[in-house]
């Protein structure tokens, strides 16, 4: 039942069309890998065009249907009305969102997207995923054209303020790192000074574009930045020799390199310490606390179940008591607060048993292409990570 959308948005309004070519005259873009994104003049621009959308409520939209709803319910009654998630990805974003050649999406982002979809309406295949740039995806959150984004969107004060998106849980740490060609001389351990007058090649108008501005001006050294629209063409010019070095976060680095490296030990990824913080996690529309607590709390009962051991090959014994009395009521048993929520008892019981805890869903991902999660900022808080829920009760 999982369908994606193309590209863009299919029937947009009119006003979002013209967002569209207002940020795209700017620079505004994919970021496939990261997706820090717009930049802060882009992000204010679509504040302020969006809110306008939404108050319209213009009836060329695709998704007018589901905007109408949202006003009167709330997106958890829309979602639950209409049988089906929508959720904006990027598509081209390697073990995070990436449409395979038989069309299906793959990656994290993909599979949280299921998750929120397995809580919500107890199938983790009822989602309609919409591939979105950089320049479309606020406005898709803002204009109620998707439920919630899940594309490797980093937390940022403008975007949590100006922009007026609200984020859920972080699902990913992430940060800004450089990958050159060890043919050039670069290896693991090399500094960012090294790059001095070196073509440099990343998306426009991200702030992965104004990181490496700035600490380039901040170290006194000289690059010459070349922007793309889309991290595909960032990725194909590095690979045709027209850009010394490319940038963009650290994990789609090292999904690019394991997936289009032509030779092992070609290219390299550095500095060993991220130039950034990138924080990455869901989206969603501002001011609706019951679907911002269906979002969050899908995120937190994988992080809880992988903290208590319950796999997908779990869930009956941990609804049973093996494993606890916060995970019992986490599946669904006595104490449940799923119902509170809006949701059914069994909903964390699905999206367990439909996805997995959050490391069944790392190893599906992220471990294939070299990502691993001992020692960084993602293991789990008892294991000296930053992945940490509140308690179920």
């Amino acid at each position: 039942m999982t369908r994606i959308r193309a590209r863009g948005l299919r029937g947009a309004a009119a006003s979002l069309a013209a967002l569209s070519l207002i940020l795209a005259a700017c620079g505004g873009s994919d970021d496939a890998s990261d997706d820090a994104s717009d930049d802060a003049a882009a992000e204010e621009s679509a504040a302020e065009d969006s809110s306008s959308d939404s108050d319209s409520g213009d009836s060329d939209s695709g998704d007018s249907d589901s905007v109408e709803v949202t006003q009167e319910g709330g997106i958890l009654a829309a979602v639950q009305a209409r049988g089906v998630l929508n959720c904006g990805v990027s598509g081209a974003a390697v073990a995070f969102s990436y449409t395979q050649a038989d069309g299906s999406m793959e990656g994290i982002d993909a599979d949280y997207c299921r998750a929120v979809a397995a809580a919500v309406l107890g199938d983790a295949e009822a989602v309609e995923f919409t591939a979105l740039t950089a320049a479309e995806r606020f406005t898709a959150v803002q204009t109620g054209a998707v439920d919630v984004l899940m594309r490797n969107s980093t937390w940022t004060q403008s975007r949590d303020t100006e922009v007026g998106m609200d984020f859920g849980p972080t699902t990913y740490y992430d940060g800004q790192q450089l990958m050159g060609r060890s043919a050039d001389g670069f290896t693991g351990s090399s500094s960012v000074d090294e790059i001095d007058g070196a073509v440099v090649c990343t998306n426009a108008g991200t702030t992965t574009e104004t990181n490496i501005s700035e600490l380039a001006s901040l170290l006194g050294i000289s690059i010459t930045l070349t922007t793309f629209e889309d991290y595909d063409q960032v990725v194909d010019a590095f690979i045709a020799g027209t850009c010394d070095v490319i940038t963009t976060d650290g994990s789609g680095l090292v999904g690019r390199k394991a997936a289009q490296e032509p030779n092992a030990g070609d290219w390299v990824i550095f500095p060993a310490t991220p130039i950034s913080k990138e924080p990455l996690g869901p989206v969603y529309a501002q001011n609706d606390s019951q679907w911002a607590d269906v979002v969050n709390w899908t995120v937190y009962a994988t992080l809880i179940a992988d903290e208590n051991g319950v796999t997908s090959a779990d869930v009956d014994a941990a609804l049973a008591g093996d494993f606890g009395p916060e995970m019992a009521r986490l599946m669904g048993g006595e104490g449940e607060l799923q119902s509170v929520m809006g949701l059914s008892a069994d909903a964390f019981y699905n999206v367990i048993s439909q996805v997995g805890n959050y490391q069944e869903i790392w190893d599906a991902n992220l471990t294939p292409v070299g990502l691993d999660r001992a020692g960084s900022a993602n293991a789990a808080w008892t294991d000296g990570g930053l992945m940490y829920a509140p308690p179920a009760r």
